[in-house]
């Protein structure tokens, strides 16, 4: 499985929004007279100057969710680590993974033996999780039988609860799928970090894809954002990539 990143939903008129709300800091005219005063070139024009000055406050009132699929749960323990943000993810307590899917780190992929062993290994944990999960099932729905609750409802009642715990078992290959919640500002810190080069190689597709579809639909919102070094010295010292030229023509930035 590869990451893939759908943008479903967002802000109406993200930009002009934004416009709106830092006009309104330097205004005393009213709301609805700055809103209809708002042309595209004026927005264009102040969204530029925002992203100049590097005021960065306004952008918080656009927000846009994200539909993540294809990813690990090594990469969930990365995202949620960006707590400004919304996330709902799929449980493997409530949906067993009668057959579930993997990411293969490129650098396995690569190689036959590795990939070998790494296939391997994914199988065994399948075929374990099973095994647990339908011997969980068996002793949970005998205990609720024997506290009276009929045989269907208790074998419902005992596949949830034996999934709760089979899934220690599954590794941290295994797939999952969520949708995320950021403000704009949180998407600017977001891509600064998870955009460079030293991201780990699954969070940085994620946040490539993201930035493309933010570029879509707010492409002066967004026509600044990226890795810290496209404007700036790289901010990681002796751990630099070394590639800062590199990264700012990938991105268009001269």
């Amino acid at each position: 499985m590869t990451p893939k990143v759908t943008l479903l939903s967002h802000t109406p008129q993200p930009e002009k929004l934004v416009a709106a709300a830092a006009r309104m800091c330097y205004s005393a005219a009213s709301a609805d007279t700055i809103w209809e005063g708002l042309d595209e070139e004026k927005t264009q024009n102040f969204i530029d100057m925002l992203a100049e000055i590097g005021h960065e406050s306004p952008v918080e009132h656009a927000s846009f969710t994200f539909a993540i699929e294809g990813v690990s749960r090594s990469l969930l323990a990365q995202i949620t680590r960006h707590r400004i943000a919304s996330f709902s993810v799929q449980s493997q307590r409530y949906v067993r993974e009668k057959a579930f899917e993997y990411v293969l780190p490129p650098s396995i992929a690569e190689d036959p033996h590795c990939r070998e062993i790494f296939e391997k290994a994914m199988a065994e944990d399948q075929r374990l999780y099973d095994e647990l999960a339908a011997a969980l099932t068996d002793r949970q729905a005998a205990r609720l039988e024997e506290q009276g609750m009929a045989p269907e409802e208790a074998r419902k009642a005992a596949r949830k609860m034996a999934n709760e715990d089979a899934r220690f078992v599954l590794p941290n290959a295994c797939c999952t799928k969520m949708m995320m919640t950021m403000d704009t500002r949180s998407l600017y810190n977001f891509f600064r970090l998870r955009c460079c080069n030293r991201a780990q190689w699954e969070i940085r597709e994620v946040a490539r894809q993201m930035l493309e579809e933010c570029r879509k639909v707010a492409p002066h919102l967004f026509q600044k954002a990226g890795p810290a070094c496209l404007y700036g010295p790289c901010p990681e010292g002796k751990m630099s990539c070394g590639k800062m030229a590199e990264v700012r023509q990938m991105y268009g930035v001269k």
